[in-house]
């Protein structure tokens, strides 16, 4: 991620300065907040998630679902919004899926979603921000 080039830049300290040290440490470190944590696991409402990063909108609240797994997940991104690597941290293969407008790490894909693509988008919460349709 890093060393790709996205439309949204920030200096390190830009980036501390804007996100919380939780959301540093998740959306900069690559790093997963606490299962059941976050306030947005709970939201139901009609709406965008978009990143907390830069405000890119990510995911339609109407494609959220429950999974059980203590963090928000998701059918299908927007489209162009994020953007997928190699994960092989923790002595594991996982897909990460970060957003395509700023790099920043929002989670990890799964091929265990219901229907119709079949996928789980896993989020941590505090890379997100909701913005409820009116």
């Amino acid at each position: 991620m890093d060393a790709q080039k996205f439309p949204v830049t920030r200096t390190d300290a830009e980036w501390r300065e804007r996100l919380t040290p939780e959301q540093y440490a998740v959306m900069r470190g690559h790093g997963t907040e606490r299962p059941g944590s976050c306030a947005l696991l709970q939201e139901h409402r009609q709406g965008v998630f978009t990143c907390a990063g830069c405000d890119q909108p990510l995911f339609e609240a109407k494609l959220k679902f429950e999974s059980g797994t203590g963090w928000p997940s998701f059918n299908d991104p927007l489209p162009g919004s994020t953007e997928d690597t190699v994960d092989r941290s923790h002595g594991m293969v996982r897909t990460e899926t970060h957003c395509a407008n700023c790099g920043s790490h929002l989670g990890h894909v799964f091929p265990d979603g219901p229907p119709p693509t079949g996928l789980r988008y896993c989020v941590n919460g505090v890379a997100l921000n909701f913005t409820a349709k009116e």
